[in-house]
C-alpha cells in the first residue's frame, strides 16, 4: 500500500512509519517540522517538507504519489499551552486538518487514520472510559479533536471517507531507531529520565489522591503497540469508519510505581520534589480498549512498565540529547 503519513517526523509518527516500512509499505511522510524532527525520517523514506495547511500543494502530492491511505499524526499537542493560545491550536489542528480533508476530497484518497486523544472525554463519566461516554473536553486542544472527529463523521456521510480515530492515553516507550524527543519535554516518564540522566530536579504534582499510593494513576501504552493499532485500523477501513480507545487498561500504573521503575531500571536516584495538584488532574484516567481488542484483535504486546521505562531508557542512552540540535 503506498500511505502518506503526516506528522512521520514525530515522536509516534516515526514508529508507525517504521512499521509500515517493515511490512513492505510505500510510505511518504509530510511533516512541517515545527515539533518534527528531519533525523527521525530513515533514509528510505521520501520526506516532503509541507505545512498540511498548503492544500493545493498536498492534493498534488496525493495525486503524483498514488497515495491510496493517509495516517494523519500532524498536530500540536500540549494541553496547558492550548489554553494559553487557542488560536494556534485552531490554526494547526482545525484548519490544517481541514486542509487535508479537502484534499483527500479533490484526489479521491478515502481512507484515513486519524490520530485523536483522551482529551476528548475532559473529566471523566467513569473509568474505564469507553468510547461512547461522553466527550466534553476541558482543553482547546481536546476541542480541537473532537471537532475533527466531528468533521470526518461528516465527511464519510457525505463524500463517502472511511476513516478510524484512535483515542490515545500515554504513549510511552522507545523503539532502537525511534524515540521521545518533545520540546518542551510534558510527558511523565521522559522527564523522569531526563532527571536521572541529568541531575535535574523532578516535581510530581500532587501525592494525596484517593489512589493506592496517592499519586494520580494513568493508563500508559508502548509507542509499539500504538503503532500496531494504527496498522491494524488502516487495513480494517474497508469495513467501515470506527472510533477507538488506545489504552493498555486494567488498574493503570501510579507516579510512584513509574518512579520505582525507573530507580529500579538506572540503578540511579531520581532528585524529586513533591508539589501541590494540578488543577483538573483527575485521580485516574484509564481506557476501555475493549473495543479495539474485540473488532480488530488487537492486544498490547509491551504492557510492563519494564517494558515501557526500559525501552525509553535505553533510547535516551544512545541519543542524550534527543535527535540533537536540528528540527
Amino acid at each position: 500500500m503506498r500511505v502518506l503519513v503526516s506528522g512521520g517526523a514525530g515522536y509516534i509518527g516515526s514508529v508507525v512509519t517504521e512499521l509500515l516500512l517493515a511490512r513492505g509499505d510505500s510510505v511518504v511522510v509530510v511533516d512541517s517540522l515545527i515539533t518534527g524532527h528531519r533525523s527521525s525520517i530513515q533514509p528510505n523514506v521520501e520526506f516532503v517538507h509541507l505545512d498540511i495547511r498548503d492544500g493545493e500543494r498536498l492534493e498534488r502530492l496525493l495525486h503524483d504519489r498514488g497515495i491510496e491511505a493517509v495516517v494523519h499524526m500532524a498536530a500540536i499537542s500540549l494541553v496547558g499551552d492550548s489554553v494559553r493560545e487557542p488560536g494556534l491550536y485552531y490554526q494547526n489542528n482545525v484548519v490544517g486538518t481541514l486542509s487535508l480533508l479537502e484534499a483527500l476530497r479533490r484526489a479521491q484518497v478515502l481512507k484515513l487514520v486519524f490520530s485523536s486523544t483522551a482529551a476528548v472525554y475532559g473529566e471523566p463519566a467513569r473509568v474505564p472510559i469507553r468510547e461512547e461516554d461522553p466527550t466534553l473536553p476541558t482543553s482547546p486542544y481536546g476541542s480541537t479533536k473532537l471537532a475533527m472527529e466531528q468533521a470526518m463523521h461528516w465527511y464519510d456521510r457525505a463524500y463517502g471517507l472511511r476513516y478510524a480515530a484512535l483515542r490515545y492515553f500515554n504513549a510511552a516507550g522507545a523503539t532502537v531507531l525511534h524515540g521521545e524527543d518533545h520540546r518542551p519535554e510534558t510527558h511523565l516518564i521522559p522527564r523522569v529520565l531526563q532527571a536521572i540522566l541529568h541531575s535535574h530536579p523532578l516535581t510530581i504534582f500532587g501525592d494525596d489522591y484517593p489512589t493506592r499510593d496517592g499519586t494520580g494513576v494513568r493508563d500508559y501504552v508502548h509507542v509499539l503497540d500504538l503503532a500496531d493499532a494504527h496498522l491494524r485500523a488502516l487495513d480494517a477501513l474497508d469495513r467501515g469508519s470506527a472510533v477507538y480507545n488506545l489504552g493498555c487498561g486494567g488498574e493503570g500504573f501510579t507516579v510512584r510505581e513509574v518512579l520505582d521503575a525507573a530507580r529500579v531500571i538506572t540503578g540511579r536516584p531520581i532528585p524529586l520534589t513533591v508539589g501541590p495538584r494540578r488543577a483538573g488532574d483527575p485521580a485516574v484516567l484509564i481506557a476501555s480498549s475493549d473495543k479495539i481488542r474485540r473488532e480488530l484483535g488487537w492486544k498490547p504486546q509491551y504492557e510492563s512498565l519494564e517494558a515501557m521505562v526500559g525501552s525509553a531508557w535505553s533510547w535516551m542512552l544512545a541519543h542524550p540529547h534527543g535527535y540533537g540540535t536540528e528540527s
